[in-house]
């Protein structure tokens, strides 16, 4: 399993899960994107988007002022 890295921070809504989904659009189902933003809203859309999308939240950290979110690609 690869994990990709995609940094959102600087980036407000919404452009983080704007830029997730196309991202994981050119991945492998099962393919693993970190994902680092600092968009509050960031806290909700993820979450939201994965769940409507069918992808998989695996984790969710926080490091300094970004959260740190563990996608998997479904599908």
């Amino acid at each position: 399993m690869k994990i990709h890295d995609l940094d959102a921070t600087g980036l407000l809504c919404p452009l983080p899960v704007l830029k997730l989904r196309k991202r994981l659009a050119a991945l492998t189902p099962g393919d693993c994107i970190q994902v680092r933003a600092d968009d509050p809203a960031a806290i909700i859309d993820v979450p939201h988007f994965c769940a409507e999308a069918g992808h998989h939240l695996i984790e969710t950290s926080t490091e300094g002022a970004a959260q740190i979110y563990l996608v998997r690609k479904g599908g």
